[in-house]
């Protein structure tokens, strides 16, 4: 995105959250705000009408509710990535807005800096999703599920030893420096193999390795 702004749809149904997000994100370089939606509704619209490379996505809305418009962005359009807000970093709908394909969540009463980090984040294709809510969040699939998910262990054997390694590094939240640490290889080889866990298992993101590593039971609390 060299010299591009990143462009960003604000969804949120108050209208001091979408403007107070709207000036700040406009303030920050590299990041410029390109429309508003006032319910999932009206989001799935301007993402057909502005293709925007981020969506905030509030959860709870009228019409649509934040977790029905992430799924039904994420299937049409691959090149929009979620980025949730969320009052509370235990909102118990923030499991099902990952599962939906969100490539993370921000809470709403996140700096400035914290906003414009997030969307660049999510805009990379990385996961927003710090360890202590990764963490939260393998208890809560924990709790969801109680034996591995048939598709997630079927696919898994398609991987190798090494790319399952990764795959449950990635879901404890591990950086992929951070994971060519642990392994002791080199932070390119280790690119090289999130690149083809993500091809092998049809996935978008991290995050969606994550909450596929979760699923597979790769990933279990402590």
């Amino acid at each position: 995105m060299t010299g591009q702004p990143i462009r960003v749809l604000i969804v949120d149904d108050q209208m001091m959250v979408r403007e107070g997000f709207s000036v700040l994100l406009n303030a920050m370089p590299g990041i410029e705000v390109v429309g508003e939606a006032v319910n999932g509704r009206e989001a799935v619209a301007k993402v057909a009408e502005l293709m925007p490379d981020v969506v905030l996505m509030d959860i709870r809305m009228p019409e649509l509710n934040g977790i029905e418009a992430t799924r039904e962005i994420v299937a049409a359009y691959a090149d929009s990535k979620v980025l949730v807000l969320t009052t509370f970093d235990l909102d118990e709908y923030v499991y099902q807005a990952l599962r939906a394909g969100a490539s993370g969540f921000l809470l709403k009463d996140a700096s400035a800096r914290q906003l414009a980090d997030g969307v660049r984040v999510v805009a990379a294709g990385e996961a927003l999703l710090a360890p202590t809510v990764t963490r939260r969040l393998i208890t809560e699939f924990s709790k969801l599920s109680q034996a591995p998910r048939a598709p997630a262990l079927a696919q898994i054997g398609e991987l190798t030893e090494r790319e399952t390694e990764v795959l449950a590094l990635i879901a404890q939240g591990l950086s992929n420096a951070e994971i060519a640490t642990h392994l002791m290889v080199a932070e390119s080889t280790i690119k090289t193999h999130v690149s083809r866990v993500l091809v092998k298992l049809g996935l978008r993101d991290r995050t969606q390795a994550a909450v596929f590593a979760y699923e597979a039971r790769l990933v279990t609390p402590s």
